[in-house]
């Protein structure tokens, strides 16, 4: 959906901010308004200079104490929760023909508003929108300076809207009958779940397709309604069988599969509300595993594994007070469990150790070790302070154990990177810089791309181009040939190209760093972002009237800074594009060629640069030049080859290792 929304031009990721900044300049704007323009504010925090305080009366925000006060000024009440703040359903609430919310209203919708976003979820509905847009219908009408019959209209308009984006319900599988006790044992037998009690796929009220010998666990939200299911089939791979275990719906499934274990007895679903701790996993074999320990715990398996963890999922968490993520033992699973444990609130959060003697449930329940032993292992998210070696044991213990996965994402394409770089890491900052013309961004879309495809998600943010090019321009590197003379051939690729975690910042041009910060600030939280990319820096200077007497090269520091703030903060990788200064071309680029001061080369961790000797010398070449590596200190160059016909700068095999595909891949490539 994504890609064909670029292309047409209605996926715009910073409406709202564009919104904010005319805001900003509109003195007369009316008082409900000015909400609007900090729906993602409420917890960023930049350099000083790019600080928009909560007490600034100049900057009227969407802040936690602004939700409450406004709900109290309703007849509802408000619970402020971990993550959401929960109140009654304004909208839903109210009887037909009557304005006031009085005691005929049934009030059991409930809307959960983020208290980081300001984005509320309704229970009724499952509809998902900005504070903004319900806001007005928590104030009284005299405050308002609205009519009954006005707010009756904006009510109806209010409904309208939400029936056009309301979630379907997920449909039943088409020849699946709900499991039994009798059927359990049966379907143990073929999926391999022997070690599982059968009464646990009856709980979870499982479905059971014979025919393509399909399990269907259904995904569960809030009110206990299906909006997804987790499907398990088994297979056949590399000499093993093997659980396979997919999500219906693909993407933003706001549904759990929920399992109370309590003294090695399963129960049903219903009776989770009572349990005030919670086992977070990634699939559904270790929920399983879990039911069989003597765990007075509820068992959570999330719907999209390490991929994302959806907004709509946490009014779905907000009854457990304690909660234990036991996820992958790799370096994955840690940095993906203190990502998702910002989302869920730091204070509440245990994690389990990634180290070999803490495998995942399924398991370690196969190894024969004790479940209950290491879950009584687990430590907080959050440490106060780290002053001794003790502290860091577990973690250095599981850096050398899973040393391959800490080096980080192996590229495909440039296998040269993977021995330079050893891979791309989270909370690194990197920066390529290199002459005009010499294919910055074409380099760095293919780059992307590589991580892309194997699950980077990635936000890009391109000043200079307009993403439909851009967007043109990964789908061709992705199919490897030019699609206008292949159009038969453009639904295919497009397809695939929407299953890749990419998404696209619409700021075209000059853009003030706090409006672009904001924006990545939401897509982070909302989109779990590992990789951002700006291209690039010049066009986030000089356009604020704030700081249009400030020094050039002070104002390209603070960027930086700020940028190496939130990858260090937010564990993301950040990718800078930036213009070297005009040096002759006869003269190699070198760190210090970066334009601006020294900030930018000694705050990156890695400094890439492209080298063009084509224009200067006959046989000159163009290479990629590795001059700064902070993680291993291996320096070096990479040929750029480019291939016209597919875009791509991705090394060629050796013609003794070439396989010819059968049918249109991404190039896997191995040094040339």
């Amino acid at each position: 959906m994504i890609f064909k929304q670029l292309l047409s031009s209605s996926f715009n990721v910073s409406q709202h901010l564009r919104y904010k900044v005319r805001l900003t300049k509109d003195i007369a704007a009316p008082t409900q308004l000015p909400s609007v323009r900090t729906s993602y504010v409420c917890h960023v925090r930049y350099v000083s200079s790019f600080d928009a305080s909560k007490d600034d009366p100049s900057l009227p925000g969407t802040s936690i104490f602004n939700i409450k006060k406004t709900i109290k000024s309703s007849p509802y009440e408000c619970t402020e929760g971990f993550t959401c703040i929960r109140t009654v359903c304004p909208v839903c609430n109210v009887v037909p023909g009557q304005l006031d919310p009085g005691s005929q209203a049934s009030k059991k919708e409930t809307i959960y508003v983020n208290k980081t976003t300001g984005n509320f979820t309704c229970s009724a509905c499952q509809h998902l929108g900005r504070w903004d847009h319900i806001e007005k219908f928590f104030l009284p009408c005299s405050k308002s300076a609205r009519t009954v019959q006005e707010m009756r209209k904006l009510r109806d308009a209010f409904l309208d809207g939400k029936k056009s984006e309301q979630k379907q319900s997920v449909d039943v599988p088409g020849g699946s009958v709900v499991v039994d006790e009798k059927l359990g044992e049966h379907i143990s037998n073929i999926l391999g779940l022997q070690e599982n009690p059968a009464s646990s796929l009856v709980a979870i009220g499982s479905r059971w397709d014979g025919e393509k010998s399909l399990l269907y666990v259904p995904l569960t939200d809030v009110e206990s309604r299906v909006v997804g299911y987790r499907v398990l089939s088994r297979t056949h791979q590399n000499g093993e069988n093997m659980i396979i275990e997919r999500t219906i719906p693909e993407a933003n499934c706001a549904g759990l599969v929920l399992l109370r274990c309590s003294s090695g007895i399963t129960t049903t679903k219903a009776s989770a509300k009572d349990q005030s701790s919670g086992v977070l996993v990634l699939n559904v074999l270790d929920l399983l595993a879990l039911s069989t320990a003597k765990l007075n715990v509820t068992a959570i398996c999330l719907p999209h594994d390490l991929k994302s963890l959806p907004q709509q999922c946490l009014p779905g968490l907000e009854r457990y007070h304690k909660l234990t993520l036991w996820f992958n033992y790799d370096t994955a699973g840690w940095d993906t469990a203190r990502n998702y444990a910002k989302k869920l609130d730091e204070r509440r959060c245990t994690f389990v150790r990634p180290t070999d003697a803490h495998p995942t449930p399924a398991k370690a329940l196969s190894l024969g070790l004790d479940l209950k032993g290491i879950l009584a292992k687990a430590q907080p998210i959050l440490h106060q302070s780290i002053t001794t070696f003790h502290s860091l044991r577990q973690d250095v213990l599981s850096d050398l154990q899973n040393i391959d996965k800490v080096q980080g994402v192996k590229w495909k394409r440039y296998p040269t990177l993977n021995k330079l770089l050893k891979g791309h890491r989270k909370g690194e900052l990197t920066v390529l810089t290199g002459p005009t013309g010499c294919g910055k961004t074409t380099f760095m879309s293919d780059y992307s791309l590589d991580l892309a495809l194997q699950g980077v998600s990635t936000l890009w943010g391109s000043f200079e181009i307009r993403n439909t090019r851009l967007a043109s321009t990964l789908l061709r590197q992705m199919a490897g040939r030019p699609l206008d003379a292949h159009l038969s051939e453009f639904d295919y690729w497009a397809d695939e190209f929407e299953r890749l975690p990419i998404y696209f910042m619409t700021f075209h041009g000059q853009q003030p760093i706090k409006v672009v910060m904001e924006a990545i600030e939401h897509a982070q939280y909302v989109n779990d972002i590992h990789h951002v990319i700006i291209d690039n820096l010049q066009f986030m200077m000089g356009v604020s009237e704030d700081t249009k007497h400030l020094d050039r090269y002070w104002k390209q520091d603070a960027i930086i800074a700020a940028f190496r703030t939130f990858a260090t903060r937010k564990n993301c990788h950040v990718t800078l594009v930036i213009h070297p200064r005009k040096e002759r071309d006869t003269d190699d680029l070198t760190t210090s060629s970066i334009f601006g001061g020294a900030k930018a080369s000694q705050e990156a961790d890695n400094v890439l640069i492209i080298q063009d000797k084509r224009l200067t010398s006959v046989r000159g070449k163009k290479y990629l030049q590795v001059a700064k590596n902070r993680y291993s200190g291996d320096l070096g160059i990479m040929p750029l080859d480019f291939d016209k016909t597919s875009l791509s700068y991705a090394q060629k095999k050796k013609k003794s290792e070439i396989i010819e595909p059968s049918e249109p891949t991404e190039a896997t490539i191995s040094d040339s």
